[in-house]
């Protein structure tokens, strides 16, 4: 990841409710400039796809021009990686945080997965299932979805230098692929039963899933 997108992306949180539109129109708030065009972006890559999108697209959605696409993420690239970079931020908060217990893990991950239709942004996830037809944006795409892997992966007990542990590995990844998939049908599909399946309907079923793939139950 370049200096540069890390450095754009480091306060890609949410924008306050009463952010001032000309103040991010101006540019003059950069921080509330970037995320505006982060959360554009995001909606314009998972809908129309990373090909069909063009930066132009994306600043008169924000409303500014587009030379701050270019002063702050440099490319479309620049701007896709910064999408994807807090989709993974986003993410780990499911599992990140060292203290947290694997049941804790899975509660937060199911709590995503059936909120994902309430959720503020839930075509965000389909960033990391829609191919983009471009080789470096699906590098990227892969890259992020490896790091998720290996920090769910770590909640639940792998150990880069511990071979036995591998197996978790392998595990989490499809867990990830269990929530991306529910999520998905969820939301852009919108597929029957699932898209209207209560909380209380999915809660147990997901329990039982991610405890096999990441509890005790599963090693």
């Amino acid at each position: 990841m370049s200096n540069e997108t890390q450095a754009s992306t480091a306060d890609l949180g949410e924008a306050p409710a009463a952010a001032d539109g000309e103040l991010i129109r101006s540019g003059r708030d950069a921080t509330a400039t970037r995320r505006a065009l982060v959360r554009a972006a995001r909606r314009r890559f998972a809908t129309d796809g990373y090909r069909a999108t063009t930066v132009r697209q994306i600043a008169s959605d924000v409303g500014v021009n587009v030379a701050l696409i270019n002063r702050y993420f440099v490319s479309k690239e620049g701007l896709f990686e910064a999408c994807m970079l807090r989709t993974s931020d986003e993410l780990e908060t499911q599992a990140s945080t060292p203290s947290k217990s694997i049941e804790e893990v899975i509660e937060r991950l199911i709590e995503h997965v059936v909120n994902a239709p309430d959720s503020d942004d839930p075509l965000q996830l389909l960033l990391l299932l829609r191919s983009s037809g471009d080789e470096n944006a699906d590098l990227i795409r892969r890259r992020t979805l490896e790091h998720f892997t290996r920090r769910l992966a770590a909640a639940a007990g792998w150990r880069s230098d511990t071979p036995e542990s591998e197996a978790i590995l392998l595990r989490a990844q499809l867990a990830i692929a269990t929530s991306l998939g529910v999520v998905m049908l969820r939301t852009s599909a919108a597929v029957q039963p699932v898209a209207s399946a209560s909380g209380d309907e999915l809660n147990e079923p997901l329990r039982q899933i991610f405890r096999v793939l990441l509890g005790r139950s599963g090693q």
